[in-house]
Parts: C-alpha cells; sequence; structure tokens
C-alpha cells in the first residue's frame, strides 16, 4: 500500500493531530454548513461557465447556471436542501442572492471572456519518494510560452496572517505536484477571494518547493507515529475556537470516541490520507 497525502489531510495534522484522528479515524461529520454548500455551488458554476462560448460567458449567463447547478448538488445531497429549509436565519432567495453576489464580484475580478483554462477541476497526482501526493485544482492556465498559473476561487474573505499560511500551503502543494508531473515550477498561484474582491498572488520557486516537500515527508512520518503508538493528542491554537470537535477535545473538557481496534490501518489508508474532492480542497 503506497502511502497518500491530500493538502487538506496534511493540513489537518498540522494543524492538529487529533483534528486529522476525528477526520479521518473516527469519521466525525461536520455539521451542514450553508457557507461550504454556497461554495461549492459557485465553484460548480464558475467551472460551467468555460463550457459555453467566450462572448457568452456573461453575469446572466452565470446566475442562469444556478438554478441548475443547485438541483444537481440537491441530487447528490439532499441535505443540502433540508439544511436551508430548517435554518430559521435563512431563506433560499436569500441564500441564492448571497452566491449570485458571490459570482458577480468575480467578473469584476477577471474576464472570462479573456481567458481559456487549459483546465479545470484538474485532479493531479505524483509520486515523491513513496509518498503519493494529490488533489484537485480550481483552474490552471497555460500561456502561449508555456508558463502555468494556478488559480484558486475561494468564497470567504481574505484571510488574516492566521489564516493566510494555510492558504498558501495548498496552493504550494499543488504547484509542488505539478513540478513534478510537468518538469516546470508554475509562474504564479492565484488565490481568488470573492467575499471582499481580493486576490493574492505568489510566484513560488524552488527552494519555497523543495522546503514543503521535505515538510510533506516529514508530516507523513509523523503521521506514521502517531498511528504506531496511538498518541493523538490535540495541538491548540487560535484556530480551536473554528474546530467542529471541540466537544470530543480534550483540550476543551471533552472526550473522544474510543479508539476502534483497526486505527492504525485507517489513519494509513491511502484512500483515508489522500482522501481528495473537487471544491473540498
Amino acid at each position: 500500500m503506497v502511502p497518500a497525502l491530500s493538502p487538506s489531510r496534511a493540513s489537518d495534522f498540522k494543524q492538529c493531530p487529533l483534528l486529522y484522528r476525528f477526520r479521518t479515524i473516527d469519521k466525525l461529520p461536520s455539521p451542514p454548513s450553508p457557507a461550504a454548500a454556497r461554495g461549492t455551488l459557485v465553484h460548480a458554476v464558475l467551472e460551467r461557465l468555460f463550457d459555453l462560448p467566450a462572448d457568452e460567458r456573461t453575469p446572466a449567463a452565470a446566475q442562469a447556471l444556478l438554478g441548475p447547478q443547485w438541483s444537481a448538488l440537491v441530487e447528490e445531497e439532499p441535505e443540502l436542501a433540508a439544511m436551508i429549509a430548517d435554518d430559521a436565519k435563512l431563506t433560499e432567495d436569500g441564500w441564492f442572492s448571497d452566491a449570485q453576489a458571490l459570482i458577480e464580484t468575480w467578473f469584476t475580478l477577471e474576464d472570462p471572456t479573456r481567458l481559456e483554462p487549459a483546465e479545470r477541476e484538474l485532479y493531479v497526482e505524483t509520486d515523491v519518494d513513496g509518498l503519493v501526493l494529490r488533489g484537485y485544482v480550481d483552474r490552471l492556465d497555460v500561456a502561449p510560452d508555456g508558463a502555468m498559473r494556478v488559480v484558486d476561487y475561494k468564497t470567504g474573505r481574505s484571510p488574516s496572517e492566521l489564516f493566510e499560511g494555510k492558504a498558501l500551503f495548498q496552493m504550494k502543494f499543488y504547484a509542488l505536484v505539478l513540478w513534478r508531473l510537468r518538469g516546470e515550477i508554475p509562474r504564479l498561484l492565484q488565490l481568488v477571494y470573492l467575499g471582499n474582491g481580493e486576490v493574492v498572488r505568489y510566484a513560488p520557486d524552488e527552494h519555497d518547493l523543495l522546503s514543503l516537500e521535505r515538510n510533506l515527508k516529514a508530516v507523513w512520518v509523523a503521521i506514521e507515529r502517531a498511528a504506531t503508538t496511538g498518541d493523538w493528542r490535540p495541538k491548540t491554537s487560535k484556530l480551536c475556537d473554528w474546530c467542529d470537535f471541540r466537544e470530543f477535545c480534550p483540550a476543551w473538557g471533552g472526550t473522544p470516541p474510543p479508539l476502534p481496534e483497526n486505527a492504525a490501518l485507517i489513519a494509513l489508508n491511502p484512500a483515508v490520507s489522500g482522501q481528495v474532492a473537487p471544491t473540498d480542497e
């Protein structure tokens, strides 16, 4: 079994080993999030918009995609519709209006009539010295000279310094995989924050990516050690304020579920440690 890591699972462990355990071994579900569902919808609309001829990629066309894309998502996950209906603070019209506003913001940041992405929701995977790295790239633009730009849509606001490193970690992860796959370092990493209309750009270099490669190998060694010893101790930080699992965390007075007998096998299963899904990353 070749070990594997996705950016989200690696980020989980770096943030808190117990968080990694809760998501991979205990498989504790996160509560449904209207914001996350809206993000999934907006990602789907922006992906499908590029199916249209360039001159038809208008705000009106994007708005027209909202309904059909939401229906497709609800068909796959019926609980999404129930989530909105059960939330006293939400109405379907207001929720759609918020999604539409995010898409309208995107049109102020990029002109889709002048873009022809080389790839959308691109699955990437490479083997780095026996560790498989995998994930999904929202959009990959390739210039005529072959220069690559990795683009990721974020439906929230641009982060404070507390969260900025986490977002760049994900993008550098994609850059490393693309470098190993294509032999060239992406020229630019671009995070498009629709919540406040900011674009964050970063130009990675070889030093960045080699450092990340070493870090990911060390993360995997640490995951193996935790799986072998059963020591998934929590790592507290300001990020705990946003954790869905504090009620189970000893650092917050909670008690984790008992570890199953096959916990180590689950934690190191590449289908678990390397779990990825479009728009989840």
